[in-house]
Order: C-alpha cells, then sequence, then structure tokens
C-alpha cells in the first residue's frame, strides 16, 4: 500500500506523485513493486534489501540513487519469542524523489507522519526529511524501552511473592529485545555519523543531528542499564531458584535417614533368628519403643541442625 505526502508549507496527503512529496510504501504489494520499478526506475534489489529482516543499518548508491536503510524498533506481539524487535526501514532518495519502504505497518511511521502534520511546517529538503525520521526513531526507542523497564518492574514484582516459569520466560523474551535494541542503536548511530558526511547539511541539520545524538545516546544508554539490570535480575532468581533446590534436597534427606532407623530395626528383628526376645511378652514394645525413640532422637538432631 503506497500513499503520496506532500510536505511543502505543511504536510498533506494528496493522490499521485509530484515534486515536494515523499511516498510510504507500507507491506508493498506486486503493483506497489511495479510503481517503484517501472515508473520511478528504483533499482529492483534495493526492495530486496530492505524485504531481508536481519539487514543491517546502512546507505547504498546506484545510479543516482540513494537508499537508506534504519534499523526501527518495532512491537510484534507482547506474548511472542521476542515482543519487541527491530525491522528494517528503506529510504529512498533521488533528485525530488523520496521514498520510504517497509514491509511491515509500524506504529512509529504512523506517528511520524501524524506528527509532521500537527507540525504544520513540511520538510526544507531530502535531509531535513532524513534527519526528522532519525529523530523519530530515536524518540520510539525511548518510548518502547520504558514499557521493557514496566514489564521488568512488573515481572520483578511478580516473582518476589512466588517464582514462577512465565514469568522467567517473560524476562528471559525481554532479554532478546534489548540485545535486538542494542544492536540496531549502534547500527543507527554508525550510519548517522556517515550521513553527516553524504548528504547536504545545513545549519537547522546540524542541530536536528545534535538532537538524534542525544536521542541516540540516551536509548543507548538506557538498553545497556535494563540489560545490566535484567542479567542480574536472572541470575538472582537463579541462585534462589538453587537455593530452593537445596533445601528440599536436604530436606528429603533428613527424612530419609530418619525413616531408615526404624526400617533397619524392624529389619533385624524381623529375621528369623533367634534373638531372645521372640518368647517374652515385653520384645515387641520394647522394639517399638526403641525405634520411636531413634526416629524422636533423629528428628530433633535435624531440627537443631535447620535441615528440617
Amino acid at each position: 500500500m503506497r500513499s503520496f505526502w506532500n510536505f511543502k508549507g505543511g504536510l498533506n496527503e494528496i493522490d499521485e506523485w509530484r515534486p515536494g512529496c515523499f511516498i510510504n510504501v507500507t507491506c508493498p504489494v506486486e503493483d506497489d513493486v511495479k510503481y517503484l520499478q517501472d515508473e520511478l526506475g528504483m533499482p529492483d534489489y534495493f526492495l530486496t534489501d530492505v524485504a531481508d529482516t536481519d539487514e543491517r543499518a546502512r546507505y547504498d548508491y546506484d545510479d543516482g540513487w540513494l537508499m537508506i536503510i534504519v534499523r526501527i524498533p518495532h512491537l510484534k506481539n507482547i506474548s511472542s519469542r521476542s515482543p519487541y524487535t527491530t525491522i528494517p526501514l528503506g529510504i529512498v532518495i533521488k533528485n525530488d524523489i523520496i521514498i520510504t519502504v517497509c514491509h511491515q505497518e509500524t506504529r512509529m511511521m504512523l506517528d511520524f507522519i501524524s506528527h509532521q502534520k500537527r507540525r504544520g511546517q513540511g520538510f526544507t529538503d531530502a535531509a531535513d526529511f532524513v534527519f526528522r525520521l532519525f529523530l523519530s526513531t530515536s524518540v520510539w526507542y525511548l518510548k518502547y524501552l520504558k514499557q521493557v523497564s514496566a514489564l521488568i518492574e512488573k515481572a520483578k514484582r511478580n516473582l518476589d511473592r512466588q517464582i514462577d516459569n512465565q514469568d522467567l520466560v517473560g524476562l528471559s523474551r525481554l532479554q532478546d529485545s534489548l540485545t535486538y535494541f542494542a544492536t540496531s542503536i549502534r547500527g543507527n548511530e554508525t550510519l548517522l555519523s556517515k550521513l553527516k558526511f553524504r548528504l547536504p547539511v545545513d545549519e537547522l541539520d546540524a542541530e536536528m543531528i545534535e538532537d538524534v545524538n542525544i536521542e541516540m545516546n540516551q536509548a543507548r544508554e538506557m538498553t545497556a542499564i535494563y540489560i545490566n539490570i535484567l542479567n542480574s535480575t536472572m541470575d538472582t532468581y537463579a541462585n534462589i531458584i538453587n537455593n530452593n533446590m537445596n533445601k528440599v534436597m536436604r530436606l528429603l534427606t533428613s527424612l530419609n535417614m530418619i525413616i531408615m532407623f526404624p526400617t533397619l530395626i524392624a529389619s533385624l528383628f524381623g529375621m528369623n533368628l533367634v534373638n531372645g526376645m521372640e518368647h517374652v511378652w515385653w520384645g515387641f514394645p520394647l522394639v517399638a519403643i526403641f525405634s520411636i525413640l531413634i526416629t524422636i532422637l533423629g528428628f530433633a538432631y535435624f531440627r537443631y541442625r535447620k535441615w528440617m
């Protein structure tokens, strides 16, 4: 699906492309691919590169076309293996043509367009468009990081009450998401540092780049902090689980040893041997009392050692 947005003097949707507008392509279908390649002349491998979910942040030139791939944050499903992930967003530029291509519908692009419409100033040129998109990407990293922080705190509160496998699995999933975030943010920072020397940058763009750097640094540092917190939390609960397991094993061992004494006595006196007690009336009560006494002493000993 494609849409056309005029950005001169504001951001307004129009019916077809004209100079001073950008084309937003989301989840491209065959008709969109034909339009981009046949009518606009975009190199076909640009779309292939953007479609690769593992494509790193980079830029490429081909016959006057500039392709920029930036990794943007994306919320798939809160119950999926990695709820928060990153996906490639392609920005393709040639002269007056500006195209954004993403193979998944994201909240970030919808918010970017909505915010620029409310701002009511449009974009001065392609460089301004690119750097504002970088800024929006950084802001959405921070938004999702705050959500990740809330999920971590919620899981920790649940685990403080009772250690549950579901909460531990949830923390493990958030670890994966933060790893994706950290890698993508570093890639975007490297890409931005290169684009500063590849795109025509004026004074306003320089200020915008400074804002983007500040937001990216904050996102990178927050990601590192949350990764450290998660690693520490997972290690702590792993130690707690091991400690609880040791307590259970110690309890079972103690019970086994307590039960062993009367079982041993019963086995000895249950043998078909002459022991002098089989013909007296007090033989059985004596053995029973002795077994109970040994059991009580064993229980008292293990309680004294705090094994039970």
